[in-house]
């Protein structure tokens, strides 16, 4: 963020020209999210180059943490964590000797209600899972392996993060099956809630997933909404994309309903049925609502994120309605709901859990099949088969853009209705994962303002910080406000909000004073995410990345530029002082011009830092209105 370096500060991409460029050893990488990845030559020359300054200056580089040494890692285990080993027999398959999801969803709630219960000292209960994508089957003979462990625990509720793999006993080699987050909520005395007692993260991974937990917290509270507006405002493709196949199967003809009494082995210590066991049952209709479109065993690959809505008890009848909703070309949508009654002439049913699961059916080379065309019934099937394509659309749109993959994502990812959360909630995980390394070196230091250099995997960062005396709140609302830019960076010509998404998020239209190598003067579609502070002791964040507009295309008058990573943490020290820190990944011509000018750098970020202050100060007492609104 600092002068000439903090070119890169909204592009990643204003210092490409410099001289010394060519003279690096460098290379591109295609994991775009990351920018761009240095060859070891250059990074260790950056690396000399730093370490030559600070001792010029009669500094030291920081020793590093024994606390943080691969022993001590060794050594150190959540206290919530809690593994689960289970050899795969043939009562736990299906007819091709594959393990069954349905025992596999018992298994991973099992773990993680465990998990759930030994932070909160007290029962718990399932109350949500997110998608779940399933990579591989498992085999008759394979050892199924799951790791849960609280990531964060909120008032009463909890979100447990669960990892599932699978081994082969004969050649020791292991494959990921699955990532997922899971919801639970504490029990107390007469099932009250209780407020559970706050969680330490100790590790790099343990604060990454501590801090990302408050934003997928965020967007599960959204995903109705995010259904409901994709609904409404878009012009849905509900034209059938398998309309080469000349079979239609009425959607009625793959109805299911299957009644589950539950018994105390389905319940848990408080006679409450298992989450599990319910995901279980529901995955046993949902298969045989597939195979009546098919005529052919499906294969589930995903559950989409759901909510259970009350409990049920032992003793309890559990009504399981299935239907397919709609039918792709290749995969197809199945709906089921539960309902719980009492007794058998109760007419009043209580709405249990409701889920969407998507099927495949493989042919012997492993690829899906073309699957037959579904006719909806008039009413309520009309409008299953629509949710479904929107279903569709937002699924893929959460899986691409928040995927594990997240190195495939480009860097300009196109902004719309149906994705909107799920960007959002991509800019500010991505900043809060670099706030998060521990492996942060200082690199140098003036008047209390200090620039940090972060090289992992042969990637780049900075971190520029300093303490003002000012309002945590003031400065958040300040920084985030990109229209008042130029009155403290002298690289930033100006900014246009061309879309309020929402009250958190903003999609500007930026101006570059930098020039490009093409002569030209660069543009930015730049999406800027700002979050309050969920607990006491979370910063503020303004996370900044590339989308692309069809309202606003490149312009053949400048040159259009891209930011990967970058944005702001503010923290409230004490009553006066404020932490404000600057993130920002590595833009092509970063290493060359740190490596022949550090202490050109050293005093631009200096100058950049110091006016931004002042821009501060000034500014502070002209949103005491703004103030009001929080």
């Amino acid at each position: 963020m600092v002068g000439a370096a903090y070119k890169g500060f909204l592009t990643g991409s204003w210092l490409s020209s410099c001289k010394h460029l060519s003279k690096m050893s460098q290379k591109k990488t295609t994991s775009r999210k990351y920018g761009w990845r240095w060859s070891a030559g250059g990074t260790k020359l950056l690396r000399a180059h730093l370490r030559a300054n600070m001792q010029g200056s009669g500094s030291a580089l920081p020793a590093a943490d024994p606390a943080l040494g691969m022993e001590s890692r060794e050594r150190y285990r959540n206290p919530t964590e809690v593994q689960m080993s289970q050899l795969v027999l043939p009562c736990h398959t299906n007819h091709r000797g594959e393990l069954s999801i349905g025992q596999l969803l018992k298994w991973i709630d099992t773990t993680a209600c465990l998990s759930a219960e030994r932070h909160a000292g007290c029962p718990c209960v399932t109350a949500s899972v997110d998608d779940i994508y399933f990579e591989h089957t498992i085999s008759v003979g394979q050892v199924v392996n799951i790791k849960a462990k609280v990531n964060r625990a909120f008032n009463s509720s909890m979100e447990v993060g669960i990892q599932v793999s699978y081994e082969d006993l004969c050649s020791g080699k292991q494959w990921n099956v699955c990532k997922a987050y899971a919801t639970f909520v504490a029990q107390g005395k007469a099932t009250g809630k209780m407020k559970l007692k706050p969680l330490t993260p100790q590790t790099e991974e343990e604060k990454m997933e501590y801090s990302i937990a408050a934003e997928r917290r965020r967007m599960r509270l959204a995903h109705t909404d995010t259904l409901k507006d994709l609904l409404t405002n878009s012009t849905m493709q509900t034209e059938r994309e398998n309309g080469d196949c000349n079979t239609v199967v009425p959607a009625e003809k793959t109805r299911v309903e299957s009644v589950e009494l539950v018994l105390p082995p389905h319940a848990n210590h408080q006679g409450n049925t298992f989450g599990g066991q319910i995901m279980a049952w529901m995955e046993n209709v949902a298969t045989i609502a597939a195979s009546r479109l098919c005529h052919a065993h499906p294969t589930l690959k995903t559950i989409e994120m759901f909510h259970f809505r009350g409990p049920s008890q032992v003793g309890d009848r559990l009504l399981l309605k299935a239907i397919v909703n709609n039918a792709f070309k290749n995969s197809m949508e199945v709906g089921v709901c539960v309902e719980a009654y009492r007794q058998e002439m109760e007419v009043s049913r209580r709405h249990i859990n409701s889920a969407f699961m998507t099927f495949v059916v493989l042919d012997q080379e492993g690829q899906p099949s073309t699957l037959p065309m579904v006719k909806p019934e008039a009413g309520d099937g009309e409008r299953r088969y629509r949710e479904a394509s929107a279903r569709k659309k937002i699924r893929l749109d959460r899986k691409y853009i928040i995927s594990c993959e997240q190195t495939k994502v480009p860097l300009s990812v196109p902004w719309d209705q149906s994705n909107k959360v799920y960007l959002s909630y991509n800019n500010v995980s991505a900043l809060k994962t670099l706030v998060a390394k521990t492996n942060w070196v200082l690199a140098t230091e003036i008047d209390k303002v200090r620039m940090y250099t972060l090289e992992e995997d042969q990637y780049l960062s900075f971190r520029i910080e300093m303490s003002l005396c000012i309002d945590a709140t003031q400065a958040f609302f300040l920084l985030s406000d990109l229209r008042k830019r130029h009155e403290w960076d002298r690289y930033y010509a100006s900014a246009e909000l061309v879309q309020q998404v929402d009250e958190d998020d903003m999609i500007y239209h930026v101006l570059s004073q930098t020039v490009s190598q093409e002569k030209k003067s660069q543009d930015f579609v730049i999406l800027a995410s700002r979050r309050k502070p969920c607990d006491e002791g979370d910063p503020y964040v303004v996370a900044f990345r590339s989308v692309t507009l069809p309202t606003h295309p490149p312009n053949p008058e400048y040159t259009r530029g891209e930011t990967m990573c970058s944005g702001f943490c503010i923290w409230q020290e004490t009553a006066e002082l404020t932490k404000v820190s600057y993130y920002n990944q590595a833009a092509p011509g970063y290493l060359a011009y740190v490596t022949t000018n550090i202490a050109g750098l050293s005093s631009d970020f200096y100058v950049t830092f110091k006016a931004c202050e002042r821009f501060l100060q000034k500014n502070k007492d002209e949103i005491v209105v703004g103030l009001q609104n929080l």
